[in-house]
């Protein structure tokens, strides 16, 4: 079968594995098998190159690999990073979040309330940005930890997380940051940060899915999430996917020889891309303030028409782009992070992120850049939504709006209705 050519413009939802990756992995699927917990010479050799590869993840964050605890992934090393700090201090009941963090951390926090525990969804500006006054005002003598994302996964907007830390460490709270857009595109020094814990996720950069990565701050009091052996000194039960975690080391490598290229070439090309759009195409604007942003990410919407057209239509150019977080597709509902930034909601459904990568090429912002405007003109040519459409001549834009958004409601309380009897 042969493979169809595309133009991938969704890294921040999963990013190609690297060649170099994929390179240091195989023999870990072939030759060294071995249970790197094993006493005998044939698992104990594998347990050094697992040593080896947490020392190279160690040193993308400027952590002791001691601090290293290998997970399955991202979300749940945000949830086991919750979860030990109300475990391990029982007497405080009170979780800080914002509004706009991953689902990881929206649903573990809800998932916490009908448990009794109070969670504070802290709100953001309308650019994405974070009001540290009240931040700090809502931390209580019974707030075990405070969660905030280093940068957004929609709109990649990056928050003060230094301040962030200093505030929590002012007041005697644990303190987590879920980077897991970070790296190849930050600098990442948890020591000058201060975190207690921090969050990654492999496949953002360039290694396989279902490998993570807590970092635990020594001496900060931690309780297991995932419960079994011994394996990652007694912090996280099971055996090590090894392979992975050999692809993490060596994508650990490479993200922090990319970091210049991520902040120059690919800076360059998200603004040439984001640029075009905003001053070629109508009714166009930037969701999230311009500077303080990751140097890949671009989130537009698009006036009276439906991402998921504008999407399902390049998604038939080969171009692949997103509404929102990966997590959240086939909700009806508008992004949660758009929404918390004060969007209506038929112009959160119409906005579309677009996230490069190291493999992007000019070629691909130009093939991108010629197919999306005539798409976007022919969905506002037959959306009922658009003032300009021939219909319309007596077009009631609060109107069509509210009609719009109804129908909306309704039908996601259909699709709740349906799920429900299943």
């Amino acid at each position: 079968m042969s493979q169809r050519t595309f133009y991938y413009f969704d890294n921040n939802a999963t990013t190609r594995v690297a060649p170099e990756v994929v390179e240091a992995m195989l023999p870990f699927l072939t030759e060294y098998w071995g249970n790197p917990s094993s006493a005998y010479h044939f698992g104990n050799q594998v347990f050094k190159h697992v040593e080896n590869a947490r020392s190279k993840v160690a040193e993308l964050i400027h952590a002791d690999p001691r601090e290293i605890v290998f997970t399955s992934c991202g979300t749940e090393s945000n949830n086991a990073a919750i979860h030990s700090a109300i475990i391990v201090q029982p007497n405080k009941r009170h979780v800080i979040t914002t509004a706009v963090e991953h689902s990881a951390n929206i649903n573990f926090g809800e998932y916490l309330q009908k448990r009794g525990y109070e969670v504070t969804f802290l709100p953001v500006e309308s650019d994405g940005s974070l009001d540290l006054h009240l931040l700090e005002k809502s931390i209580r003598p019974d707030t075990a930890i405070v969660s905030v994302m280093w940068a957004n996964n929609e709109t990649g907007v990056i928050f003060p997380i230094e301040e962030v830390a200093a505030i929590c460490r002012s007041k005697g709270v644990l303190f987590h940051t879920d980077a897991v857009q970070t790296p190849g595109k930050i600098k990442i020094d948890v020591k000058s940060v201060g975190a207690d814990f921090l969050s990654l996720s492999a496949h953002k950069l360039h290694a396989p899915k279902g490998i993570g990565m807590l970092y635990v701050k020594r001496r900060t009091k931690y309780q297991p999430y995932v419960i079994g052996g011994h394996q990652e000194r007694g912090r996280r039960g099971g055996t090590e996917n090894v392979a992975s975690v050999i692809g993490f080391g060596r994508a650990a490598e490479l993200a922090m020889a990319h970091l210049n290229e991520e902040n120059t070439r690919v800076r360059a090309l998200r603004d040439r891309l984001e640029n075009t759009i905003l001053s070629s195409i109508s009714h166009t604007s930037r969701n999230g303030c311009r500077d303080s942003r990751l140097p890949n990410t671009s989130n537009i919407a698009f006036d009276f028409i439906e991402a998921e057209a504008v999407l399902m239509l390049l998604d038939q150019a080969g171009i692949c782009a997103s509404s929102g977080s990966a997590c959240t597709t086939g909700s009806l509902d508008p992004s949660h992070v758009l929404s918390a930034m004060g969007l209506t909601p038929m112009r959160a459904r119409g906005s579309v992120r677009f996230s490069l990568g190291i493999y992007n090429t000019d070629q691909d912002v130009d093939f991108l850049l010629e197919k999306l405007p005539p798409i976007v003109a022919k969905l506002r040519s037959i959306s009922p939504l658009n003032p300009d459409h021939p219909d319309n001549t007596s077009y009631d834009i609060e109107a069509a709006r509210t009609k719009h958004e109804q129908d909306m409601a309704n039908a996601t309380s259909e699709k709740d209705v349906e799920v429900a009897s299943v």
